[in-house]
């Protein structure tokens, strides 16, 4: 889900399915998008129906930002001026992001297209004079008596809609500037997501992989997708070719990576100083009123209990028959002799099948969905890499895809279509200054989705080595999901730690910091080649601060939830459609609590650790029998 709704990338790591393995040996190429059906497309009309369309848009937009002027300096004379200026900065804050939103999308068609480049980046720029517009906002919310707001939500009802926002900012007062400084925070927006965009243009437009030689010795052209793909070759030399073809690339352009990196650690660190708090983790976590604890114990739990993931990679080594353990014999299945693909066709209805435990509202919804083009399914020269869902309030959501014909690719779409169906439920609900959901539960019910979807492939395994391979795919999916996730999240308050010390980073302290981490969470099993530490200098999500160690709370809190979802059954599914249903209205940690799992506390990090473990001595008692 990419924000504003929440990036949510999930890296695709299977075999290019949509064209077949033949035509990739033959061509080396990547489709163009024109090569593509309508129908395996997202459909964007909902938004804008073109990009003229889209050009009359921003015309209105610039048009109206004016109109923010006239509460300046005035919030405090009634609440009926308050009601109006608040309604109105929505009614354009609705605008801006249908805008920003289409923009970005049509840039991750292609992100070659230069005109597609200039919407991002002129939405960009005005969405940066907006926000400058309407900076008075919140400092003059703040001078206002809390009782005096009080006694006008109560004397107009109109009003009570903000009462939750007004609240909140109450909480964060001490954080907020005065009106000219937070004109100027609002101004240096645009500069300070100058990291970001570096490395996104070098990441998706300018890195080339090179060739490899496929498992028949055909030249194949190396790209995100078939990076991944290739990772899960049988034959070790294609994985150690790919894994060295793809480090390289981004060794050569390790300075400027590093340098992108250091900017937004910097950025991170400025507007924390800027705002008065103590440090870059406080501030994050300070967004959604979530307790310090619940970051720490996170990393405190998984550091005291490795030795599942230590075992498991000794388990992978004893299966592949190796002497030593390389990063790149990390992706490949273990169960060689069952290895199914799916059409993007027969991945929709296995999903929609494994599914049914959530039941016939969210069911139909999520069909609907598939049917009506949320989805950019396969990958094409140019387009954005991974998986993602966004959207904008009261349009339909849209997915990226990057479809390939695995089981991770089928998983991968159950899981954006989670995000969807999220979105789908709360704009249904909430009004749209709640409409967006926090990050620390953006990646619940999506990861719910995957989570009830195993429990029936697991369930309606025909074979030992069917079973096997849902085991391996499950354990691959914690360690991606949480313990990846937690080990992202020391790297990340390693190199915040180092700046806000007055330290510097670079390349080389970088991937120093990251090989340590690296090679601590896999244990003496695993050794790590020479550039293999380069993936701390790749990760998009460190542009979004303190964002990764949500995938792993949320995914504890999913199995949680979709525990429930078998043992209560029907009884317990209106909870768990309340929960999707509400935004920013509620404290994330509160929402979770009602829903039945309390993240203050370690009974859900414990629960998934313990998981892991069962399903490892799962894998090696199957292995054992004869």
């Amino acid at each position: 889900m990419k924000l504003l709704r929440t990036l949510a990338f999930a890296c695709a790591v299977a075999l290019f399915a949509m064209t077949p393995a033949s035509t990739i040996a033959e061509t080396g190429k990547v489709k163009q998008r024109s090569e593509i059906e309508d129908k395996y497309k997202w459909d964007l009309s909902e938004l804008y129906p073109s990009d003229a369309a889209w050009e009359t848009g921003m015309e209105q937009f610039k048009a109206q930002i004016p109109q923010m002027e006239q509460f300046k300096a005035k919030l405090a004379s009634s609440a009926q001026t308050l009601l109006h200026c608040l309604a109105l900065r929505d009614s354009i804050g609705f605008l801006q992001e249908r805008l920003y939103v289409y923009a970005y999308l049509r840039l991750d068609e292609d992100n070659r297209v230069g005109s597609a480049q200039e919407m991002g980046g002129r939405i960009a720029a005005l969405s940066s004079e907006f926000d400058q517009t309407t900076a008075y906002i919140r400092p003059e919310l703040l001078a206002l008596d809390a009782t005096t707001v009080q006694a006008w939500i109560s004397a107009n009802p109109a009003l009570k809609v903000y009462e939750v926002y007004l609240s909140d900012l109450q909480r964060q007062k001490q954080y907020v500037l005065p009106a000219r400084e937070e004109e100027l925070l609002a101004l240096a927006g645009q500069a300070t997501r100058v990291a970001s965009d570096v490395f996104q243009m070098l990441n998706d437009a300018d890195i080339k992989y090179g060739t490899i030689k496929d498992e028949a010795g055909n030249d194949v052209e190396v790209t995100k997708e078939r990076y991944s793909a290739f990772l899960e070759s049988p034959d070790r030399r294609v994985r150690k070719d790919v894994m060295d073809a793809y480090t390289g690339a981004y060794l050569k352009y390790q300075n400027g990576l590093a340098a992108a990196l250091s900017g937004s650690v910097q950025q991170d660190w400025f507007y924390t100083q800027a705002r008065g708090y103590k440090t870059c983790l406080e501030n994050s976590l300070s967004q959604d009123n979530i307790p310090a604890s619940v970051f720490h114990s996170l990393l405190a739990a998984v550091n005291s209990n490795l030795a599942p993931l230590h075992k498991w990679a000794s388990l992978r080594k004893r299966i592949l028959g190796i002497d030593t353990l390389r990063p790149y014999d990390l992706y490949v299945p273990l169960q060689k002799d069952f290895d199914k693909k799916y059409t993007y066709e027969e991945a929709q209805k296995v999903i929609l099948e494994g599914l049914k435990p959530l039941g016939a509202d969210y069911i139909t919804n999520f069909g609907n969905g598939l049917n009506s083009r949320w989805v950019d399914v396969f990958e094409t020269e140019g387009k954005g890499s991974g998986a993602y869902q966004w959207g904008s309030y009261k349009t339909h959501p849209v997915l990226l895809m990057n479809f390939n014909g695995t089981l991770e690719g089928v998983f991968t779409l159950a899981h954006e279509m989670g995000h969807a169906m999220h979105s789908f439920y709360t704009d249904r609900t909430e009004p749209y200054v709640y409409h967006n959901h926090s990050l620390f539960v953006a990646e619940v019910g999506s990861t719910c989705n995957e989570a009830v979807l195993m429990k029936y492939l697991l369930k309606n395994a025909k074979s030992k080595e069917e079973k096997m391979y849902l085991l391996n795919y499950y354990i691959e999916q914690i360690i991606g999901t949480f313990y990846t996730q937690v080990m992202f999240s020391e790297f990340e308050i390693a190199i915040h730690d180092k700046v806000e010390s007055g330290g510097a980073l670079s390349a080389e302290s970088m991937r120093k910091l990251y090989r340590d981490i690296y090679q601590k969470y896999w244990g003496p099993e695993l050794i790590i080649g020479q550039n293999q530490d380069l993936a701390g200098l790749r990760i998009s999500h460190f542009y979004r601060m303190y964002y990764v160690y949500q995938y792993a709370t949320c995914y504890a809190a999913a199995q949680t939830l979709s525990q429930k979802v078998f043992d209560d059954g029907k009884k317990f599914l209106p909870t768990y459609l309340q929960f999707l249903s509400t935004g920013a209205s509620m404290y994330p940690v509160d929402n979770l609590k009602r829903a039945g799992v309390d993240m203050t506390t370690s009974e859900p990090v414990d629960r998934t650790i313990k998981l892991f473990g069962e399903l490892v001595d799962q894998m090696e008692a199957l292995l054992n029998q004869k």
